[in-house]
């Protein structure tokens, strides 16, 4: 009996044994039959916005995976170069690494993707405890098509002539409409294409800001607009105006010695953007399954880290990738998320659509413009 018992015990050890060792070796014999066809395949061709270029250049997914040649096609816009291939028959990219906008809502809504999510098969990237805030994030509604790797506080847009405001003396968004600053702000008008319009999102969408604020900054604070991109920062350095909204060369103004600065983070928190940070599988790739390894190594600890590296050197402020379970040495100040802040999300669906908050400014101007 003792010995009937043992065995019994013996065989549901192995059988439990095999049970959870099943999960990895599927997942194994997915990756190695996906390799194998990849290097049959022998290329893979992606389209990435151009300041990730030096991603390609970096050589380390081509020394990982010798036998498939990494094509890279710096190109900021993805989207229009990638219909205008469809309607002349040709279908050359199998990855677009782009900005939101271009792989959501432009090639999503053409259909001219795939899921992404089922090409996810290394357990380090699947594995989203190993992301920020434990989750995956995806731009598209279906969460399975559009997949956001980096995350970028958005808290530039104010700036401010040193000689005549210290900056503790925002601690809210909601200090700006105070009368004291009334006649003394300047801002880029929102109704044309530029910087600032996320920002104008951010409010709108912030329980804590929303309309009224947008209604009250714009609309009785007797705000400056200006449309030529020079005006705004030239009026701020002569002190013309003590707080501009979308300025644009602070930085290179800061660093020639002009009496400005940035306004940073504020009580109601900051916007958190994913700038070129989107990745997309293309449908009717030609190949499909090298496609898959790229993604799988780009997603991966050492794809990731390797961006980041790539576009430190590139532009002296590498981004904030959304793994945290890499360093953040390159990660510039600017560009690095911290803890304690309230962020929020600007690449959902629901909070990317301009025309809300836009309404409401126009709305704002037109009510300041009536009481002139």
């Amino acid at each position: 009996m003792a010995v009937f018992t043992i065995v019994i015990v013996f065989l549901f050890g192995l059988s439990s044994l095999g049970n959870s060792a099943e999960p990895k070796l599927a997942w194994r014999l997915e990756w190695e039959r996906t390799l194998e066809a990849a290097r049959k395949e022998g290329q893979v061709t992606v389209y990435i916005d151009h300041s990730a270029g030096a991603l390609i250049d970096s050589g380390v997914f081509q020394k990982a995976y010798p036998a498939i040649k990494l094509q890279g096609v710096p190109n900021r816009n993805s989207e229009v170069r990638i219909m205008a291939e469809r309607r002349a028959g040709k279908y050359i990219p199998d990855v677009n690494i782009a900005g939101v906008t271009q792989n959501y809502p432009e090639l999503y809504d053409a259909k001219v993707l795939d899921p992404i999510k089922p090409a996810l098969i290394l357990p380090e990237v699947v594995d989203e405890s190993r992301w920020y805030q434990g989750r995956h994030r995806y731009t598209d509604l279906e969460g399975k098509f559009v997949f956001i790797f980096l995350g970028l506080p958005q808290t530039g847009s104010l700036t401010y002539n040193t000689n005549l405001l210290n900056p503790k003396e925002i601690k809210s968004f909601w200090d700006l409409v105070q009368p004291k600053w009334r006649g003394k702000i300047v801002a880029r008008d929102m109704r044309g294409p530029g910087p600032g319009r996320g920002g104008i999102r951010f409010f709108y969408h912030n329980p804590e800001l929303g309309s009224e604020f947008i209604r009250r900054f714009f609309g009785t604070t007797d705000i400056t607009l200006f449309r030529d991109s020079r005006l705004g920062t030239d009026w701020l350095a002569t002190g013309k105006f003590a707080i501009c909204y979308a300025c644009e060369g602070v930085d290179k103004a800061i660093t020639q010695g002009l009496p400005m600065g940035r306004i940073g983070i504020l009580k109601e928190g900051a916007a958190l953007v994913a700038n070129y940070g989107t990745i997309a599988l293309i449908n009717k790739a030609p190949h499909p399954n090298a496609a898959k390894v790229f993604i799988n190594w780009f997603l991966s600890r050492e794809g990731q880290l390797t961006l980041q590296k790539a576009l430190a050197k590139s532009e002296d402020s590498g981004p904030d990738s959304l793994r945290i379970d890499i360093p953040k040495d390159d990660v510039g100040p600017d560009n690095r998320r911290l803890d304690g802040v309230k962020y929020l999300e600007m690449f959902t669906p629901d909070r990317m659509d301009m025309r809300p908050p836009l309404k409401v400014f126009e709305a704002a101007i037109a009510e300041a413009q009536k009481k002139q």
